[in-house]
Order: structure tokens, then sequence, then C-alpha cells
């Protein structure tokens, strides 16, 4: 950005949770109260999509602030479980990201997508504080959201941020100043951080019952397994954590990479490709179509369609849709500029893109205008998630605005898709409140239970930002997928590597060391091109996918969990 009855003993992680706090009194934990409630698991709010496990729900009490945990003020918090269909050995809690998204709907497809792991496993999904419970309507299980006047905002609709006017700069700016207004207006936004989501989920476990609480987590969802694991060491089983963070480092760092990962992306990946399934339309190499490319943003900038918002839509691409989305986007306007074959090299590619293009703009991907596609680009700021910003800027000490516009300054002549933009729309410049509690490292004795997971190139979470945590943290283990392009890879893409190495782990016990996989290929290409990339070495080992008869699932959790943890 997502148990049993009766009392419940608190376990000693409990005690290093008062610890935490620094406010209970001598004694007392800051779970006393909550760690003895009754759950009350039924039918849930939502329907499961097609193909997921059913799942049963209920709702958790929570205090809103637990450093000071018998205030009075209080919070509820939905969770879901997929019962074991086996013998029993545990449960495995999932986090879909964001900072933001709900985890609840989650649980019913990881157990589809993964019937040997929750064979031993139950699946528990959970919403974090702040993203409202899933499917309620109810009063008060809504999410929290930011409500910014329109007249705080730009009233231009050409911003560019290429435009280096102190004007421009200034228009900019408005946006992040009135989004970081709204949000702080709302009295939930100070307690809406990863210091209190980890005690919620401590709280998840004892009522569980559990000695220890397994764990996978995509994106932020990392950053949130790994503090947790730091918090509670002795609650903390296995810990998957899939296309990470730097959680031993700075949660803002994961956002301002993402200029650096985006770029990668669009220059090695995404206009190589154009050019092999396209030469004759967008040009034969990478350099001819990194100039169709330019031509088609101006085409789009004619049409009156903001810069930014172009540039946007090739921000955080984790998945295929978002590839077959922006190829549309580029082969639309590419049409109106210089005629030519919209029918790509590869037949497979083709009924991609006409499958994507008739279940999301009831057409044909041929019949698409510039002018019909560019109204989808339209940023609104008026209603935003809360918990993405509230986490962000709240879990630890953030930068200014300033010092925002100077990293703009510096990273947009290296990363132009994202780099001039990022640093002027950063809520976090803006944001007046200061963390309240500190997050702590994670201990060597916690490191020995986390595998990462990480792809090559993704460009929502760049492959430093999990390696660097890995380099920071001896005895944690790292799988590499070499040339993969995608966010999420465990139960998502398939890869019989990357499957082995996780339930390997989940199943067995057995934790790889750090290792490479091989990677697969690009949307609609029957093979991998090699691209250099931070990755050391290659794979020499050839892709194998696993079968996956619930490929349709895998692809719209996968598409979930990058549009969650997206920028867009």
């Amino acid at each position: 950005m997502r148990v049993g009855k009766g009392i419940v003993v608190i376990a000693a992680a409990g005690i290093l949770a008062t610890q935490l706090t620094g406010t209970a009194a001598a004694g007392r934990s800051p779970f006393d109260g909550y760690g003895t409630q009754e759950l009350s698991w039924g039918t849930c709010g939502f329907a499961p999509v097609a193909g997921a496990k059913p799942a049963e729900c209920a709702l958790v009490r929570v205090p809103r602030d637990w450093a000071h945990p018998r205030a009075g003020d209080e919070l509820r918090i939905g969770i879901s479980r997929v019962k074991a269909t086996g013998k029993r050995t545990g449960v495995l809690l999932t986090n879909p990201g964001g900072p933001g998204a709900q985890g609840t709907p989650v649980a019913g497809q990881i157990a589809a997508l993964e019937p040997a792991v929750n064979e031993v496993y139950d699946i528990i999904g959970m919403d974090p504080r702040g993203t409202g419970v899933a499917g309620s309507a109810e009063e008060g299980l809504q999410p929290y959201l930011c409500h910014v006047p329109a007249d705080q905002l730009p009233q231009r609709t050409d911003l560019d941020a290429r435009d280096r006017s102190p004007a421009n700069i200034a228009e900019h700016q408005r946006i992040p100043q009135a989004i970081a207004n709204a949000c702080e207006a709302n009295p939930l936004a100070p307690y809406i951080t990863t210091w209190q989501t980890a005690h919620d989920v401590e709280l998840v476990r004892l009522l569980l019952g559990e000695s220890t609480l397994n764990y996978l987590g995509y994106s932020y969802g990392t950053w949130l397994g790994a503090k947790y694991a730091s918090m509670f060491p002795g609650s903390a089983g296995k810990m998957v954590l899939d296309s990470s963070t730097d959680w031993q480092g700075r949660l803002a760092d994961a956002f301002s990479f993402f200029p650096v990962a985006d770029q990668r992306w669009l220059d090695d990946l995404f206009l190589p490709w154009l050019a092999r399934q396209w030469p004759q339309l967008v040009g034969p190499t990478k350099e001819a179509a990194a100039k169709t490319w330019e031509e088609v943003r101006a085409h789009y900038k004619g049409l009156g369609f903001s810069g930014d918002d172009f540039d946007q839509a090739f921000v955080g691409a984790g998945n295929p849709s978002f590839w077959y989305s922006d190829t549309i986007l580029i082969l639309a306007a590419a049409k109106e500029l210089r005629g030519g074959s919209l029918t790509p090299v590869s037949a497979d590619l083709r009924a991609q893109l006409e499958a994507y293009a008739q279940r999301n703009l009831h057409m044909s991907y041929r019949d698409v205008t510039a002018e019909f596609f560019g109204s989808f680009l339209r940023s609104d700021f008026t209603t935003l998630p809360g918990t993405r910003f509230s986490v962000a800027c709240n879990d630890q000490p953030t930068e200014s605005t300033l010092w925002y516009r100077r990293l703009s300054d510096h990273q947009g002549p290296r990363y132009p898709l994202d780099g001039w933009a990022y640093g002027l729309y950063e809520v976090c410049g803006p944001w007046s409140q200061h963390p309240r509690e500190a997050l702590p490292d994670l201990p060597t004795s916690a490191a020995a239970k986390v595998l990462v997971v990480q792809g090559e190139f993704d460009p929502q979470t760049g492959y430093e930002q999990g390696a660097g945590a890995v380099r920071k943290a001896p005895g944690a283990s790292l799988v590499s997928v070499d040339d993969s392009p995608f966010h999420g890879q465990y139960a998502l893409t398939g890869d019989s590597c990357v499957e082995n190495a996780v339930n390997g782990y989940l199943l067995n016990g057995i934790r790889p060391g750090s290792e490479v996989c091989p990677g697969q290929p690009l949307p609609g290409e029957d093979q991998v091109y090699a691209t250099p990339g931070p990755v050391p070495g290659h794979s020499s080992a050839e892709t194998q996918l696993t079968h996956r008869p619930l490929r349709e699932l895998a692809a719209q959790l996968q598409e979930t969990i990058s549009r969650v943890n997206s920028v867009r």
C-alpha cells in the first residue's frame, strides 16, 4: 500500500510490546482488555472473486492509540480466515501492501492459488486500520479518505513538471499542500502508522491462539511484516517478503526510488519490447522507440492532456495489464502521427491486447483514438485514500517541501519519466505532524526467519530496495528473479523456481540461501531477452512455468497488488 474463543495467555511478545509503548503501567500489557475478546466468525461482506476460496470474517476491537490503550477510543478492523484443508500446522497472515490495501479478500485468493499451503495453514487476511472493512457499508467501518477542496487545487489542466519556471513549480506544489491539509484534518491521521498496525497484527496473533505468526507480504506489506518482526521478534514465524522495500532503511526511500526503477523499466525493457513487436510503427531500435515515445507525448499534449498525466501512465507498470494499457496509449497516437500497421509481431500479443481492450474499453484496440484514451489520463486529486499518506509521512521523520523540490531538480535530468514530477507531488513535504513512535530495525534473531523475493526490473519496489534490506540484515535470504519486470512474484506468475523456493520454506522449513531464478518472457513473447541489470550475473536455468489452472485469478491478484502499490 491490508481463532479460537476464550481467554488467551499473553505471551512474552506482549511484554515486549509493553516495553515498546513505554506508557503502560508496570506489570500491565497494552493488550490487557483486548486479548480476551471473543471473535464472532461469520459471512464476509465481500463476494469472493471467481476462483477464490470462500472465507469467513470477523471484527477485532483495537485501541485507536496503542501507546495509550486504555484511553477509551477504539477502532474496529476486519480479518478473514480460510481454514486449513488438511493437518493444520499454523496460520499464514497475508498483506497486499499499499499502504492502504484491504487484505481480507486476499486470503481466499492465496488459498486457491496455493492449495498445498492452505492444506497446512489457515490463511488469514486483514484490513489494516484506516482501510475500512471490505464489503461493509456500516458507519465507522469505512476507509479513511482525504477530501480535498477543488478550489485549493490547480485549475490548469496542462501541468508538466518539465517546465521548471517558478510559477509552474509553485502551481505543482499546491497539490501536495492541499492533500496534506485534507488528510491531517482527519482526527485518525496520527494513528494510522505501521507502529500502530503492527500492534494490531500482534493482537490478531493472540486472538488466534498462535505462539508464532507466519507472514506473506507484498510491497508495503514487506515493510509492515519486517517491522512487525522487529517489534515482536518472538512472535514472528516464517516471513516471506515479496517485492520488498528496504525495511532496514526508510520507507520514504521506497517512494523516491520510483523514478530510478521506472526509468530503467522504460529504457531497458518496455521500449526495446515495443521495437521488437512494432518495428515499422515505433522504430526497430530502443532509441527509435524512445523518439516515438516523445512524439506521442507531444501529441497528447497537443490534444490538451497534461504531460504529467501522460508520464504517470507509465509509472508503476508492474503487471501485464499495465503493459497492455500503455501499449494501446502509444499505438493510438502513433497511428494518428504516421499511420502503419498496429499488428504486433507476436500473434499471442495481438490476442492479449484485443482481449484487454474488449474487456476494459469495450472496443478493438485498433479503434482506440488518442482523444478517447487520453480521457482516462486525467488526474483527480479531490478524494484520496488517507492511509497511503498517513503511513508514509507518520512512520519516520520527513523531508521538507524544499528538499523534495531539490530532489526533483536532481532526478529530473537523469530519470525524466518520473524524476521531474515525483519531488513536486510528494505529500510528505508539507506534512506537519511528526512521528510519535520509533520503528526498530530487524534484530539478528529475526533475520534468520526472513525470505525476500525480488524481481530485477520491478518498477515499483526497485531491486535495490529488497537487496539492500537483506544486505543490512545478515541471516536474511534473497531470491532474485532475473529479468523480471513484475511487481509480485510468488503465487502470481507461475514461476516454478520461485514457487519451489517459497513453498520449500513454508511447507518444509527449508529456507533457501540467496539464489537467482530465471525470469519469464515479456507479454506475448516466448523467450527471455537477457538484459543487464542490478542482479549479479544471470540465471543459467531455463524458465519453467508451473501448471496454473487459475491463471485468471493469479493475474487479477497480481493486478490488484500492483495497482494498490502504484502511485497512479
